[in-house]
Formats: structure tokens, C-alpha cells, sequence
């Protein structure tokens, strides 16, 4: 049974990448997560204000909140994450302790020192790199021109300076994201990891406060990935990774079917495991053996929307089927 797919031109021994998480801050995990079966690692996130913590740009930043209270927002940046010099530390340690490729992950939205760490990523020995440009737009005279510019220029600015592949990490809520799609391709992308999660925050009603609420991921969020993988697939030139919702060995499935060259889990190794890895893997060869399949490659796009039936039901038409379905 041949799993291996290609991935920006990397060679994968099987479809399922283990996604940026804290599961990375340790190298035993690493080492499990290639023993289990793994055949990628993406880096817990570098965040752009690790990289700026000590810059007069990250004090300016913080100056537009409320003097210390708008310091409460963002963690103790010294024990928040291992640091610019330690993370890239953790990518050169990581690269000689296992076979599988590491991608490194960087987290912002400016260019500012990302072109710089970016290159320092390459040099620590990364395989690839993932931007996972996670940006949310509250004023509101910016225009979603200047938001789509912010990206663009982000990824054309990136790419120039390295030559390993990069992948963007991308969000749903662009108005036209097939088009956004297309230009992030133009600008250089390799990859397009559908989609990034936003965090949303919470009220505690006791302390009147604004409070961080971390709720992992279930199968059912794979749902919108899915579709605009299935939409997308050859129309934009680009390898497709999804990135929310993996859980199972049917979520892999279903995910590769729409076109994803990989699915990327974290919510599931984290709730049940690193070994999950292996599970899912042994389910996997056992369904594409009773279902006669040779390879993950044979199967690659077979349910996206330029391959089935009724292409109509990733659109308008499936809203209407859905509608009324009911009762």
C-alpha cells in the first residue's frame, strides 16, 4: 500500500503532518511523533512579537492601548515561547535527531523581522517554512485591499529571501478567497494551509474580564476546510494542506479526496495522544485495502469539485439541498 504524497515538493511517507503546537517544544515528542508514523513536523509558531519584544516597535505597539493595562493582553514574553535564538536552536537539534522534515512557523503580520528570521529559519536547517499570517482587522476606515496588500507583501517579501518552500496559513474570511487564493500563489506560495483558527475570547461575568478560552478542535470544523479545498483544487496551482478538524483516519480520507496534498493534526494528539498517529495510519491502509485503492495518490482530488458529478453541490446549490432537507 503506497501512502507517500509530495508536498511542496518534499517527499512524504504518508498524508498526515503532525501541525504547529507545543507537542514541537519537546525533542522526545518530536522523536515519537517520526516513530508513530508522522511524516512531517511543523514548529510551534515563532511569533513576530517574540522577534520584536526588545524593539521600540513592539513598545510602540503597546503604547496605543492604555498605558500597563495593555500589557495584561499579551503573555510574559520572556517564558511565553523558547525565544528567537532558542527556537531556532530547537529546529537545528530537531534536524539531526530525526528523518522526517521539519518545517519551521512563523506567526505575525508585518514583514519587519520576518524576512531576517525567515532566512535564519533556512540556516537552522528547516525543510520548509509556514507563515501563519493571523491578522485581525478592527478599524474600520482599513479597506480589505489594504488587508489583502499586508499578506501579499508579507509572503512576495518572504519568499525573496529564502529558497526553501513556504506555505501560507491562511484564514476563511476573505471576501473573495479563491482570487486571494490565486494572487498568494502568484506571490510566491508553494502551499496554502486551509484554514487557521481565531481565537476567540470569553467574558468571565464574576471579574468583568476578557478572558483567553483554548477549545480544541472537533471533526465537524473540518467541514468548511473541505469544501475550499474541493473548490479550489485545480483551479490554483498550489499544494493544499487542511488544517482543522483532522481527528480520524475518515477525516484523512475525505481531506486527500478533496485535493490536500496533506492533513495536519494537533486537537487529536493532544486530547488522545502522539501514538493516535499510528492508529490512524493502520485504519487508513485497512480502508484503502477494502476499497481497493493502491495508492493515496490514486485517490488525490477524486471528490473535488472539477471531479464530481454535481459540481453544484459545493455551491449555492447544496445551501438550497440543505435548507430543505429539514423535517
Amino acid at each position: 500500500m503506497n501512502l507517500t504524497t509530495t508536498y511542496m515538493g518534499m517527499t512524504l511517507k504518508n498524508p498526515i503532518v503532525s501541525s504547529a503546537s507545543p507537542l514541537s517544544k519537546k525533542l522526545d515528542n518530536i522523536r515519537k511523533l517520526e516513530d508513530t508514523g508522522a511524516a512531517a513536523v511543523v514548529m510551534e509558531s515563532l511569533f513576530e512579537e517574540e522577534i520584536n519584544r526588545e524593539s521600540r516597535q513592539l513598545d510602540s505597539f503597546l503604547s496605543l492601548g492604555e498605558g500597563a493595562e495593555a500589557l495584561s493582553y499579551f503573555p510574559d514574553l520572556e517564558t511565553f515561547n523558547v525565544g528567537p535564538d532558542e527556537y531556532l536552536k530547537s529546529i537545528s537539534v530537531a534536524k539531526k535527531a530525526v528523518n522526517i522534515p521539519i518545517i519551521g512557523s512563523l506567526n505575525g503580520v508585518s514583514t519587519g523581522g520576518w524576512t531576517d528570521y525567515a532566512q535564519k529559519i533556512q540556516q537552522a536547517g528547516a525543510d520548509a517554512l509556514e507563515l501563519n499570517i493571523y491578522y485581525l482587522p478592527t478599524d474600520p476606515n482599513m479597506t480589505s485591499t489594504i488587508v489583502e496588500q499586508m499578506y501579499l507583501d508579507v509572503v512576495r517579501d518572504v519568499k525573496k529571501s529564502i529558497t526553501i518552500p513556504v506555505a501560507v496559513k491562511v484564514s476563511p474570511f476573505f471576501s473573495a478567497l479563491a482570487n486571494m487564493a490565486h494572487r498568494l500563489t502568484a506571490a510566491g506560495a508553494n502551499g496554502l494551509v486551509i484554514f487557521n483558527r481565531f481565537y476567540q475570547p470569553d467574558f468571565d461575568l464574576e471579574k468583568l474580564e476578557v478572558v483567553p478560552n483554548l477549545m480544541l478542535s472537533t471533526s465537524f470544523e473540518m467541514r468548511l476546510p473541505l469544501r475550499w479545498v474541493a473548490i479550489l483544487y485545480g483551479r490554483v496551482p498550489v499544494d493544499f494542506a487542511i488544517t482543522r478538524g483532522v481527528h480520524t483516519y475518515e477525516d484523512v480520507l475525505k481531506g486527500v479526496m478533496a485535493g490536500a496534498k496533506v492533513t495536519m493534526m494537533t486537537s487529536e494528539l493532544l486530547q488522545n495522544g502522539i501514538g493516535r498517529v499510528g492508529e490512524i495510519l493502520a485504519d487508513l491502509t485497512k480502508w484503502m485495502e477494502q476499497h481497493e485503492y493502491d495508492s493515496i495518490e490514486q485517490m488525490q482530488g477524486s471528490m473535488s469539485q472539477k471531479n464530481v458529478a454535481e459540481p453544484a453541490a459545493f455551491e449555492r446549490a447544496n445551501y438550497m439541498k440543505v435548507l430543505k432537507s429539514w423535517g
